[in-house]
């Protein structure tokens, strides 16, 4: 039954866990609530609730953490958020968030500039940044 072997691993890769989505500890953004959050990723909002420029950060398109936060958040798959995309960029009415590697590379990247906004491993969290909203 080699195959329930392989069935098993895909299963477990596709699984992210608990996403954080995270500020540099140093924005002075609140706690946001998940509509915000949608809106922010979708580019309906550019602005965090204090006026402040909000600036999404995506991990890969297709890794694990990267379907489970838009299928939570916006409730879109991931066939749905290209397309979104695509109609977005072929209108002129926006173009999507950077694509910026994994919870690593987000997590450092965010850090650094208090107008990016991006999702994380909720495990990689640490002093470097601030959790505004939890995806579970």
């Amino acid at each position: 039954m080699w195959w329930g072997a392989v069935l098993a691993l895909g299963c477990r890769a596709v699984a992210a866990g608990p996403l954080a989505v995270v500020v540099a500890a140093s924005n002075p953004s609140p706690k946001l609530n998940h509509d915000q959050v949608a809106a922010i990723f979708l580019g309906a909002v550019k602005t965090f609730p204090s006026g402040n420029k909000a600036v999404p950060v995506d991990q890969v398109q297709g890794s694990p953490a990267y379907v489970q936060f838009y299928g939570q958040v916006t409730e879109k798959s991931e066939a749905q958020v290209r397309a979104y995309w695509s109609r977005m960029i072929f209108t002129g009415k926006g173009s999507p968030p950077q694509e910026n590697g994994d919870s690593a590379a987000v997590k450092k990247l965010v850090s650094s500039n208090p107008t990016l906004i991006g999702y994380i491993d909720a495990a990689a969290v640490d002093g470097s940044v601030k959790v505004v909203y939890e995806v579970k």
